[in-house]
């Protein structure tokens, strides 16, 4: 296994920057998720670490070793690919031995290799079969024992559930997350979905735009996004997000926004820094730190009920607050409540984040 280095790596189509001056550092042993939107540039990452591309300026270096320009079999690399990329004429045994043909090893040797990899994925009952022959879950564990075979310095895979239904995207996420432990493999793996980012990676690096805008633990980006970009797309539902209008008076801070009763607020250095910049802001706050309050609540949100979706043991409760401004909350308690009834949705202080006129997050206080 081995770490992962980008160096202010630019990757150019063009006029187009897919990816802008990143610099990042992967240590050994740790799976990191890429994460993003299409588009914003993780794909990209992915195939410049594999050598499928090559920057425009920057440096990558994959255990200690500049491979900025080297060619990809000589990066000793694993690629799971979205699609698996099997070989339809290759039985299972054949198509996961691959990479031990192209080094030349025995047919002895590679397919003994193969099968015992395959049993730990639980597919070597269907080594004789063809790839169309099989599920696509069991496609998908062909694809990861392929990439397995051969010992690598470091394993990429780019969406490699997205084909999936969702009970054996589950199944093979969970699988997944044991296998990278149990091998401590050094992983890079690209998804647009937050919740395989969340449930895989010991750090997750979300990216817009062809730049990373925050790069930290899960936990840390769940409950403290470095922007409101990170906020709206990490979470299901997302953070709800409230622009309000922010004075400083008597030493404490006044949010003031349409349909909103929100308590003063204890001023901060981070605060007053951001007021003085702009004293338009944004409110953050989780669904689930939201709950059904009495009309006129202090720190709540009252407007038209737009949805309620009742999920089983929770309920997805959404205010419409007029031009698409919507607040959701994720309700634990069954709650009868009509269409277009005027609902006032309470929080916690201690829960809520702040944003300045920028979008990032302001510290909170003793942060």
């Amino acid at each position: 296994m081995a770490s992962v280095e980008f160096r202010n790596v630019t990757k150019s189509f063009g006029d187009f920057k897919a990816v802008a001056d990143v610099s990042f550092d992967i240590a050994n042993g740790e799976f990191v998720c890429l994460l993003g939107p299409s588009g914003c540039g993780k794909t990209t990452s992915l195939r410049m670490m594999a050598g499928l591309e090559t920057p425009s300026s920057g440096q990558i270096l994959i255990g200690g070793e500049e491979v900025t320009h080297l060619h990809p079999k000589d990066r000793n690399i694993a690629m799971v690919f979205q699609d698996y990329a099997l070989y339809p004429h290759m039985n299972l045994a054949d198509n996961i031995a691959y990479p031990l043909k192209v080094r030349g090893e025995a047919v002895a040797k590679r397919h003994a290799r193969a099968k015992e990899v395959a049993d730990v994925l639980k597919i070597g009952h269907l080594m004789d079969r063809l790839p169309s022959q099989i599920s696509g879950g069991q496609q998908q564990r062909t694809s990861l024992a392929r990439a397995l075979v051969y010992p690598a310095r470091i394993y990429l895979f780019d969406e490699p559930l997205s084909n999936l239904d969702a009970k054996l995207r589950l199944e093979a996420r969970g699988f997944l997350n044991h296998l990278q432990r149990d091998m401590g493999m050094t992983a890079v793996y690209v998804t647009h979905d937050q919740a395989e980012a969340m449930a895989l990676a010991t750090r997750i690096a979300v990216m817009d735009q062809g730049r990373i805008v925050q790069f930290a633990s899960p936990i840390e980006i769940y409950r403290r996004p470095a922007t409101t970009f990170v906020a709206n797309f990490v979470g299901n539902p997302p953070m709800n997000l409230i622009a309000v209008e922010g004075t400083q008076a008597d030493g404490q801070l006044r949010l003031v926004a349409e349909g909103a009763n929100i308590g003063a607020l204890p001023m901060t250095d981070a605060i007053g820094k951001a007021l003085a910049a702009g004293s338009a802001l944004t409110l953050g706050v989780r669904p689930e730190h939201l709950f059904i309050a009495e009309a006129g609540a202090a720190n709540s949100v009252t407007a038209p009920l737009f949805a309620n979706e009742n999920m089983g043991p929770e309920s997805l409760v959404t205010i419409d607050r007029g031009e698409g401004a919507r607040v959701t909350a994720r309700i634990f308690i069954d709650e009868h409540l009509d269409l277009g009834e005027t609902v006032t949705l309470g929080f916690a202080p201690e829960h809520i984040h702040l944003f300045d006129h920028t979008g990032k997050r302001i510290p909170a206080a003793g942060e």
